[in-house]
């Protein structure tokens, strides 16, 4: 009592960040759970049918079809967003020329910036067949145009490609200061030992990057079944068997057919396996260790 009294001004700022939190996340999870046992009605009362919801959501081939592609997707997202901004972190850092190294950060940044709605309109574009980017190249080459957006058989390459060109840049840069706190004698010790670039980047760059590899991957899993706004603007009819996530799901379920008592169901199932996968990384990769 002693030392709430005597940091009484600390714990009073620290009010509206727990009233922010209550009211918009706590009280909303805590509603929409109550809401996933419910038969949920607009108007009306609202009858308590237990896991019935979970049952239905369990049930559904939908939902199984949305979790494969959910994890075909994710999956390719996660280990190749993974590799390419490690290897791009690298090549950068050998660059010596700062002004070209600072442009390079900067182009590939850019990307994270756009909203997946300027995103998506940008590989809409580039790879539609009526004037694109790619179909125009391949005219030029004497080739035929390919129908990237509608064929089933890149739908899914071009979802993880374009995921990961956008997000490249922000991993690189975290990449690229975790790169620059290494202690420099480390480098110099290995030179006198007569090692040379290859294996200074493969027994000591890599291994000092362990710990931010972690927290990346970390925050990268969090977000693998919980892909929407790419999905939701770049899918079509004649692909959405192909790319159909976990999340349209819900959304087709919760806006478009307001059962609201099958998405809230749906959705505490994401979050559940959520928390698994993020425990079982946590356990595997050490990550308290660290």
């Amino acid at each position: 009592m002693k030392l709430i009294q005597k940091h009484f001004s600390l714990y009073l700022m620290f009010v509206p960040i727990l009233l922010y939190f209550c009211i918009f996340n706590f009280y909303p999870l805590i509603s929409g759970f109550m809401m996933s046992l419910q038969k949920f009605r607009l108007i009306g009362d609202r009858p308590f049918v237990g896991l019935a919801n979970y049952n239905t959501v369990l049930n559904d081939p939908a939902f199984w079809q949305s979790l494969t592609n959910t994890l075909w997707i994710g999956g390719g997202i996660l280990l190749l967003g993974f590799v390419a901004p490690i290897i791009t972190a690298l090549a950068l850092n050998e660059v010596l020329h700062i002004v070209f190294k600072r442009f390079i950060q900067t182009v590939i940044y850019i990307p994270h910036l756009f909203s997946w709605v300027v995103v998506g309109g940008i590989w809409i574009f580039i790879l539609s067949p009526d004037g694109g980017l790619v179909n125009s190249i391949l005219t030029l080459l004497g080739k035929e145009e390919i129908t990237f957006l509608t064929n089933k058989d890149y739908a899914r390459p071009i979802i993880i490609l374009s995921a990961v060109w956008k997000d490249m840049g922000y991993n690189c840069i975290i990449y690229l200061a975790a790169i620059t706190a290494i202690n420099p004698t480390l480098y110099e010790a290995a030179r006198i030992d007569g090692a040379n670039r290859m294996q200074e980047i493969r027994h000591i760059t890599l291994p000092q990057l362990i710990p931010t590899m972690k927290i990346v991957f970390l925050l990268n899993l969090m977000g693998v079944l919980r892909i929407f706004d790419q999905i939701f603007v770049m899918r079509n009819p004649a692909i959405a068997g192909q790319v159909d996530v976990l999340m349209t799901y819900v959304y087709e379920k919760g806006i478009l057919n307001f059962n609201m008592g099958v998405a809230s169901a749906a959705s505490f199932l994401v979050i559940a396996a959520t928390l698994v996968l993020v425990f079982i990384t946590r356990k595997v990769t050490k990550y308290d260790l660290e």
